[in-house]
């Protein structure tokens, strides 16, 4: 049965937090946002950038708040990070997310056939490598309690200002001499070798991926933090392969522009909404 979800609606929200994961390397949270209201709900895991090793589960706070709000379980995860833990960390920590969240969406009210995921910046990176290589023995490598049988194969991937080629990313930031960004690079990925192994992009050319999740994208076209141009050649190999793929600029907005309130952090909100119904309809049909 397919949740209804209506993005229109505005639901009053209550936001708690758990420990999902937890072991050697210390217990790492969960933020839930979820509606007041009667379910299931629809859910989605938040998987937030800065750079593979800054940054917190509160970055898309904004946007985190106004999906709850129509009608959907966020959960906002916060993970591994560089230097103290290198790939393919965090892309464990997402797939190891996604199938917490499948194997208990509903203890908070989510339907766990719904689960999408929302990716920004490096977390649009970590989130298609899982999306992309789902039950990819290093990433689905820990188990999640409860959750025999479950995988990490999300219903839909949107992405904002995501990293999508991580070689491409530190080429374009050598060339650049932006000197932060190769360095969280190298302390992620350790070399260039590993920055191509890991990339989505690369992943799509070598005909590695075993999913194809309906995908949309969001980006600024002043971002100077990932170029355009990254975005448009991911776009034209997932068609290219059979996925279907949606690209939408936003004239003259940075890198992360949708953490600060504006007409178009509302415009990206409404445009995850508007595609998030559009796969329940594609699936109720």
């Amino acid at each position: 049965m397919i949740p209804r979800y209506d993005p229109a609606a505005d639901y009053d929200i209550e936001v708690t937090e758990e420990i999902y994961r937890q072991g050697t390397d210390g217990e790492w949270p969960v933020r839930l946002y979820r509606p007041l209201g009667e379910g299931p709900f629809p859910a989605l895991l938040d998987v937030h950038g800065g750079a593979w090793s800054t940054g917190s589960y509160l970055n898309n706070e904004r946007v985190d708040t106004a999906l709850a709000r129509s009608g959907m379980l966020v959960a906002a995860i916060e993970f591994r990070q560089a230097p103290d833990h290198t790939y393919p960390a965090q892309v464990a920590d997402v797939n190891y997310g996604t199938r917490w969240l499948k194997t208990n969406a509903a203890r908070f009210g989510g339907d766990p056939g719904t689960v999408g995921a929302f990716g920004s910046s490096s977390g649009g990176h970590s989130l298609m490598l899982s999306a992309l290589k789902p039950n990819d023995p290093r990433y689905a490598a820990e188990t999640v309690a409860d959750g025999e049988g479950i995988d990490a194969k999300v219903t839909y991937a949107i992405c904002g200002w995501p990293v999508l080629c991580s070689h491409a990313r530190y080429v374009y930031a050598r060339d650049s001499g932006v000197t932060r960004l190769m360095k969280s690079s190298e302390n992620y990925f350790g070399d260039e070798a590993t920055m191509q192994e890991a990339s989505p992009q690369m992943v799509l050319d070598r005909g590695e991926q075993t999913a194809l999740p309906p995908l949309l994208i969001l980006q600024g076209t002043n971002d100077d933090n990932v170029p355009l141009e990254i975005s448009e050649r991911f776009v034209t190999r997932y068609l290219a392969l059979g996925g279907s793929a949606t690209r939408e600029l936003f004239s003259g907005m940075p890198h992360a522009f949708a953490r600060d309130p504006g007409p178009e952090t509302d415009r990206a909100i409404q445009l995850m909404k508007a595609f998030v119904t559009q796969q329940f309809e594609d699936m109720a049909a």
